[in-house]
């Protein structure tokens, strides 16, 4: 096809991309009659605002370039196993979480965030080029999250334990739920700020 001067569809690559979701992952598409290939990045986590979306993002980016960088990298720190666990153990309890650190050893996951991996990150930006205005109210959300322990689950779930202790049925106290997060969502105040309903 390429030889010929066509552009070809790669409808099992599109099928396997639109079925399976990896945390990288290759994307050939065709938009007005050009071919574009890209890798997505899927670890971000989701907002619940833009406000905290990209807080993330500045917290990632400026841990990766920092890490990235380092003499020792810190996959030369730790096991496999021991990355494998921290990440069960991030996902089954978020912020309640306990991982280890290299240099640290186990630690509740607030504590590392700030005492550890926030001046890292910050150290990031810098090198990104991110003016320290803007990166001081970035991972400033970061830091407020730790310090209240609020982020989107920690919401959502006080809001229906609260709705459901008041006498809702769950079914209800979800929606409920749900649509007082889509309003707050659209306030982009960062989740830490929500109150609990």
């Amino acid at each position: 096809m390429l030889d010929g001067g066509a552009i070809p569809e790669l409808a099992e690559m599109s099928l396997h991309n639109g079925t399976i979701y990896r945390w990288n992952r290759p994307v050939y598409g065709i938009v007005a009659g050009r071919p574009h290939l890209r890798v997505e990045n899927r670890v971000l986590p989701a907002g619940p605002t833009i406000a905290d979306v990209i807080a993330n993002a500045a917290f990632y980016y400026g841990l990766v370039r920092i890490l990235a960088e380092a003499d020792r990298p810190i996959w030369t720190q730790m096991s496999f196993a021991t990355a494998s666990e921290n990440l069960h153990e991030a996902a089954r309890h978020g912020l309640d979480a306990q991982l280890y650190w290299p240099g640290v050893g186990d630690t509740p996951v607030s504590e590392l965030i700030l005492r550890r991996l926030l001046p890292l990150a910050r150290d990031g930006l810098t090198r990104w080029g991110v003016d320290d205005a803007a990166a001081g109210r970035l991972l400033g959300i970061i830091e407020r999250r730790c310090l209240s322990g609020q982020n989107g689950a920690a919401w959502q779930i006080a809001t229906v334990n609260k709705l459901t202790h008041g006498g809702l049925d769950r079914r209800e106290a979800l929606r409920r739920m749900t649509q007082a997060y889509i309003d707050r969502m659209h306030s982009n105040e960062p989740v830490h700020t929500w109150s609990v309903d």
